[in-house]
């Protein structure tokens, strides 16, 4: 049978493991597609690959392909999302001395309250701290702010936050460049091994089930051939079945961790799969439930309103503008429909709804769907605030500024 080329571009982060399962474990080429994958070592290489054609899709930063979408900073070029790659995932990694002042160093700890000792911190220092996120419109940079304003510090004035690569975060941290990092895995357990950082506070600490990255394609790439991006979807969606399963764990971290991926530590990759991280060296692996979140409770289904949070994040940032229009063109960068399209005749779960409020629910819950039955886990964010797509005024006017 003759397979259809087909090159994803991505950078090494265990979130790129779905795309990198897909090729490797055979599940491309069932669904007759020649998938080949291009490693980046900057987010704005992979997006350039993508916007010129190099790429046919990317594994992104959810916020990026929005950004993109809306011209920010660039001609804009309607990007979509059919498929998401994965929620959580990241750290917050600080130098050691300042973990010393902020934490429990090597355990998790409350991050109300890391985040008031950061703030006093932050205010008695005779300079301001740094923090590196890996790019502007990244879920880094947005659950980074939302945790600061949450805890009172004032994220461009309290602190100065610049863009780091992930490849590179743990040696700006080891040069004294940057004070803390958000980064994904395994570049906080990089940074912890060798130890020049330690984990303050996990990004599902910050909002359990928050959106990170996605399978993103220039829209009209991705509506030339909709048979082929189903195709897609469908291999991505068996990767992700094969990621979550226990037995595999070692196989998978060692696949990971070849030098075409992520050229690392299977140790460490094998640490964030098993939702096992280390805070600090030296200390023992602590379990962090649903640190990484890549397949159940329908985790790859494009939520709109994950978009729209993200686009509020955005709004209180000051990356867009107050406009209406922009809003919808924002949401519909999501496309629940075509992933739903896709994944019917594989018989799975496939929510009814396209939108929700995010942060609303505290208990396992029944949602309606299309086929199958789901149930979706607690998606609370640290401060007990929850959002609505449709009150998105409300909601700005409700978010505390230091």
């Amino acid at each position: 049978m003759t397979r259809t080329p087909f090159r994803i571009g991505f950078l090494p982060l265990v979130d790129a493991a779905l795309p990198i399962l897909a090729r490797e474990l055979g599940f491309a080429e069932d669904e007759g597609i020649d998938l080949s994958l291009v490693r980046d070592l900057s987010w704005a290489t992979v997006n350039d690959r993508l916007l010129y054609g190099h790429s046919d899709a990317a594994h992104l930063l959810a916020p990026l392909a929005i950004a993109t979408t809306l011209g920010l900073g660039r001609p804009a070029t309607p990007l979509s999302v059919p498929f998401v790659l994965g929620l959580n995932g990241n750290a917050i990694t600080l130098r050691p001395d300042l973990a010393a002042q902020v934490t429990r160093v090597g355990a998790p700890g409350d991050v109300a309250a890391i985040g008031a000792r950061l703030a006093a911190v932050a205010r008695a220092g005779g300079r301001r701290l740094r923090f590196g996120v890996v790019h502007r419109y990244s879920s880094h940079n947005y659950m980074l702010r939302y945790w600061l304003i949450g805890c009172g510090i004032d994220p461009d004035r309290d602190v100065e936050i610049v863009t780091v690569a992930p490849p590179f975060a743990a040696d700006a941290l080891a040069a004294g460049e940057i004070d803390g990092i958000c980064v994904g895995e395994p570049w906080n357990s990089v940074a912890v091994d060798r130890g020049v950082g330690v984990i303050a506070a996990v990004t599902s600490q910050i909002w359990l089930r928050g959106v990170e990255k996605v399978l993103a394609m220039r829209t009209a790439r991705m509506e030339e051939d909709p048979d082929l991006t189903h195709r897609l979807l469908r291999a991505l969606y068996r990767a992700g079945v094969a990621f979550v399963d226990r037995a595999r764990r070692e196989e998978i971290a060692a696949i990971l961790a070849r030098p075409d991926y992520l050229d690392g530590s299977a140790t460490l990759i094998g640490h964030a799969i098993s939702d096992r991280i280390v805070f600090a060296r030296g200390a023992d692996p602590v379990d962090v439930p649903d640190f990484m979140f890549q397949h159940r409770e329908a985790a790859n289904f494009p939520w709109v309103s994950q978009a729209a949070w993200l686009y509020a994040q955005m709004r209180v940032a000051g990356h867009v503008r107050a406009d209406a229009d922009d809003y919808l063109t924002a949401q519909r960068v999501f496309r629940p429909d075509v992933y739903r399209a896709a994944l019917r005749p594989l018989g799975v779960p496939l929510p009814g709804a396209s939108s929700k409020l995010e942060g609303g629910i505290v208990d396992a819950l029944g949602v309606g769907t299309t086929q199958g039955r789901l149930i979706l886990g607690a998606d609370r964010f640290f401060d007990a605030r929850s959002f609505d797509p449709a009150e998105l005024d409300a909601y700005l006017a409700e978010t505390p500024v230091p």
